[in-house]
């Protein structure tokens, strides 16, 4: 098998600098594409440096397709303001994870992922053995909105090929 079944643990932890869709503040919070997943956060009420440290866990079939991450702020009477987006990819911390790391010490900087043109990173990004995980912390810049960052780290959580096996038997997925 090329790639890993397993989950992705995005910890969303928090927004620096959104911008205001309201005269009180926005009251914002995340959503999560993946294939057909769609994840929340739930919503901190007025304020533009939200602290969510909320996990979301999206199940990775296929590792090459970028995450698409919105921010919305939270309206009563009106459609959700829209507060920036980003995308990320998990190819390079998938690299890492197909990598025997058991003898490293933790706290170990594995690889540094490089802000570019394709990504939304806003500074560069490290991937980290830590007590036995692999964790990628990252800062990514909103696109379609004049300021905004959001903070987010990630691990990834191997599916055992066994349990695997009898995950699939019990949902009836081919």
């Amino acid at each position: 098998m090329s790639d890993l079944p397993g989950f992705l643990s995005v910890r969303v932890l928090r927004g620096v600098n959104l911008v205001s869709r309201d005269a009180g503040g926005s009251d914002p919070y995340v959503v999560l594409h993946l294939d057909n997943q769609k994840l929340k956060t739930g919503v901190v009420k007025k304020t533009t440096n939200p602290v969510w440290n909320e996990e979301l866990t999206l199940a990775v079939r296929n590792p090459e397709t970028p995450i698409q991450l919105e921010v919305f702020d939270k309206d009563t009477f009106s459609k959700d303001d829209q507060m920036g987006d980003a995308e990320f990819d998990i190819e390079a911390l998938m690299q890492i994870v197909r990598m025997d790391l058991q003898d490293i010490r933790s706290g170990t900087v594995v690889r540094t992922v490089r802000p570019g043109r394709q990504c939304c990173l806003a500074d560069e990004s490290h991937i980290v053995w830590e007590n036995g995980q692999i964790v990628q912390d990252m800062l990514l810049k909103l696109r379609n909105v004049e300021t905004g960052v959001v903070h987010l780290q990630l691990k990834w959580v191997n599916i055992p090929e066994l349990k695997m096996n009898r995950y699939v038997l019990s949902v009836g997925v081919a």
